[in-house]
């Protein structure tokens, strides 16, 4: 396992390699940490892991060691070199691909119960947590390492700072919280932000019922927060009729950031059943 910076940077040296600055790639090169995030992802023999972003390997082995059936999806192709000869005898198979264009039901086959566990670059993480959420419901939990301000998103709640639309996404979908912390220290090359550990776990049914049609209800979500610091009546004035609001038991008075998935989807039910 790679135990430190000068490790880390040793082997991609071998292999020609630096760190990609255009794919978001900063290596966890502490084994405390890595081990820390395989027994809060709380996975064992068993259990069928994915993960994304795999790097230079040092999180596959750690999952590997829990004694659970890892899928390593990798999208840069030097690492996926390195990868094959960490890998070798232990029964990782590894995945080159983008993560947000692969074939999913290809790559997980007949498993409906799979756990992610991946160190997510900032530029990807929001839009490919929201999309296997909404396409790829055979992915039960997530453990997800992402800066620390996205995950707080992830998490938030109504009121919270950080509460936005895809607070709302997730929390149709699942539950979420922060529950842990990493300092940049633990990385190469060192990023200039501190990172979160995010734990979501899949509902057994979303949020909002099925008689909401889900594509309106995040048409709505959207353009609340789109203006969020104005009322919902001024800038949901193009979507919803004032009397919507009362039959909805909305305050129009209220902005995006005070209502929780529930209250869209009293609100979405109304406008919609018009």
């Amino acid at each position: 396992m790679t135990t430190s910076p000068r490790e880390a940077a040793d082997l991609l040296a071998r292999h020609g390699l630096a760190p990609r600055r255009s794919l978001g790639q900063n290596f966890v090169v502490d084994p405390n940490t890595v081990r820390r995030i395989a027994r809060l992802a709380q996975v064992g023999a068993g259990d069928q892991v994915l993960e994304i972003g795999a790097g230079l390997g040092a999180l596959t082995e750690a999952l590997v060691a829990t004694g659970a059936t890892v899928t390593a999806v990798e999208v840069d192709r030097g690492l996926v070199g390195v990868l094959t000869e960490r890998m070798a005898g232990l029964g990782v198979r590894i995945v080159e691909g983008d993560a947000r264009r692969l074939d999913w039901p290809a790559v997980l086959g007949d498993g409906d119960r799979w756990v992610l566990v991946a160190n997510l670059p900032y530029n990807v993480a929001t839009p490919l947590v929201a999309d296997l959420l909404d396409f790829v419901p055979a992915i039960q939990r997530m453990l997800v390492m992402v800066q620390r301000e996205v995950g707080e998103r992830l998490a938030a709640r109504p009121g919270d700072d950080g509460y936005g639309a895809v607070s709302v996404k997730v929390a149709y979908w699942a539950t979420a919280a922060v529950v842990g912390r990493v300092p940049p220290t633990v990385f190469l090359p060192r990023p200039k932000v501190e990172s979160a550990l995010v734990a979501i776990t899949r509902r057994p049914e979303p949020a909002v019922g099925p008689e909401v049609d889900r594509d309106g209800l995040f048409t709505l979500v959207r353009a609340g927060f789109g203006q969020r610091r104005k009322m919902l009546r001024r800038s949901l004035a193009a979507l919803v009729a004032p009397a919507d609001f009362e039959a909805a038991g909305i305050r129009p008075e209220a902005r995006a950031e005070e209502l929780g998935v529930e209250d869209w989807g009293r609100l979405a039910a109304v406008v919609q059943g018009r």
